[in-house]
């Protein structure tokens, strides 16, 4: 699954929400945790990495600030807001059903 249209719809903004949950990251720190949390199953290229940023930005489910990366570069730092911990717990709830649903089929033959 290294492609993010394999992905199921709406699943990415889920692992960027979860990703910034704990700490503020810039894009490139968020696609890289994704693909090391996923022992190198999910590999987020930066076209859609960052326009799922801004789409979640724009939802004001996380925010953008100017920071200096541990290199030294400039970069966006995003962070959960408070409708971003609401959604969060919305999209993991959501998750849990479907994947649940999905786990019901697959092992139905069984």
């Amino acid at each position: 699954m290294g492609k993010p249209s394999d992905l199921i719809q709406g699943t990415l903004d889920l692992l960027i929400l979860k990703t910034v949950a704990l700490e503020p990251k810039h894009g490139w720190a968020i696609g890289k945790r994704i693909q090391q949390i996923s022992n190198d199953v999910l590999q987020i290229t930066q076209g859609s990495l960052y326009p799922a940023l801004h789409r979640l930005e724009q939802q004001g489910w996380i925010k953008a600030q100017d920071g200096r990366t541990a290199t030294g570069r400039e970069a966006k730092f995003y962070a959960l807001t408070t409708a971003g911990r609401k959604q969060l717990a919305k999209e993991l709830e959501q998750w849990d059903r479907l994947s649940s649903a999905i786990g019901l089929v697959v092992r139905e033959a069984e």
